[in-house]
C-alpha cells in the first residue's frame, strides 16, 4: 500500500519558504476583488462572502475564493492557507488500493487533517475517475482524487461547508460556455450550471498552476487583440480550449510558452 505522510508544512511545501502575509482582508477588498472578476454580486453572494472574510480570512485576490453560478467555493490552495494559519501540524494521504482500480483510471485516497495535536485528527475521502472530472484533467486523475481527500480532510477540520472547486465533476470542468459574453459583458454569472468564460480561465490557471498575468499576455496575442475584453466570444472559446490541450499534453512546454510573454506582460498597466 502507498503511502504519503507529511509531517510539517515545511515537507509540504518543500523549499519553498510561505510567507504569512500581515495585511488584512477586509470584506470591503475582498466585495471589491469580487466586483472586478465577476461583476455584480447578488445580496445573497454578498453576505456569504460578508461571513466568508470574517471567519475565515479567505481571500479573494490571492485566489482563496471562485465564485461559480452565483454560488462561492474554496480552492485548495485557499485550504492551504488557513490551515497555515491555524497552526496545522501536518497532514497524511494514503491511497486507497481496494476500491481503486488503475485500469479504469479509478482512484481512491483517504486524507487526515491534524489539527492543533496529533490525537485533532479529521479524515477525508476522495474519489476521481473519467465520468466525475473536468475533460481538461483527464488522464491526473489519481492527482485530482488525492487534491479532494485534502480539501475534504481540511473543510472537516476547520468546520468550512463549502464545496471546494476542486471537487466539482464534468458538469463545472466543461470547456464549453454557455454564458456570458467575453467581451467584458457583466450579466448572470451563471447558466445551466455551467461556469461562464472567465470562470473557465481561472479553474485552468488554477489546476495548472499558471501565472494568470502571463496566461493573459498569451490569450490577446493568441486572439489578436489589443485587450482580452476586445476578443470576440469564439476566439476566447478556441483560446481556452487550446491552453486546457496544451496544459494536458506537455504542461512544461507551455509554461516555457508564457513565460515567453513575460516581458510584454511586465510592460501591461
Amino acid at each position: 500500500m502507498t503511502e504519503t505522510g507529511i509531517r510539517g508544512f515545511d515537507q509540504l511545501f518543500g523549499s519553498w519558504k510561505v510567507v504569512m502575509k500581515v495585511e488584512t482582508v477586509t470584506v470591503r477588498s475582498n466585495a471589491r476583488a469580487a466586483r472586478q472578476l465577476w461583476g455584480g454580486l447578488s445580496i445573497a453572494a454578498t453576505r456569504s462572502l460578508q461571513e466568508l472574510t470574517t471567519r475565515y480570512s479567505l481571500s479573494v485576490a490571492t485566489g482563496d475564493l471562485q465564485l461559480l453560478d452565483g454560488r462561492w467555493y474554496v480552492t485548495y490552495s485557499g485550504l492551504l492557507q488557513l490551515a497555515l494559519r491555524r497552526g496545522c501540524q501536518g497532514i497524511e494521504t494514503q491511497l486507497q488500493e481496494q476500491p481503486s482500480d488503475a485500469t479504469a483510471s479509478r482512484w481512491v485516497f483517504k486524507a487526515v487533517a491534524y489539527k492543533s495535536s496529533r490525537r485533532s485528527r479529521f479524515v477525508g475521502y476522495g474519489d476521481a475517475d473519467p465520468s466525475n472530472v473536468s475533460p481538461m484533467v483527464r488522464g491526473a486523475e489519481m492527482r485530482v482524487a488525492e487534491t479532494r481527500a485534502v480539501n475534504r480532510a481540511l473543510r472537516k477540520a476547520y468546520g468550512i461547508g463549502l464545496c471546494s472547486v476542486e471537487e466539482l465533476g464534468t458538469s463545472c470542468g466543461s470547456v464549453r460556455p454557455t454564458l456570458a459574453k467575453s467581451n467584458g459583458s457583466r450579466g448572470s454569472n451563471g447558466s445551466n450550471g455551467q461556469p461562464r468564460l472567465r470562470d473557465q480561465l481561472c479553474l485552468l490557471i488554477r489546476q495548472y498552476n499558471l501565472d494568470a498575468n502571463l496566461v493573459k499576455a498569451y490569450a490577446v496575442d493568441f486572439c489578436g487583440t489589443d485587450k482580452l475584453s476586445g476578443a470576440s466570444r469564439d476566439k476566447v472559446e478556441a483560446f481556452i480550449q487550446e491552453l486546457a490541450k496544451s496544459a494536458k499534453e506537455n504542461r512544461d512546454a507551455l509554461v516555457c510558452k508564457l513565460n515567453s510573454y513575460a516581458s510584454a506582460s511586465e510592460l501591461t498597466p
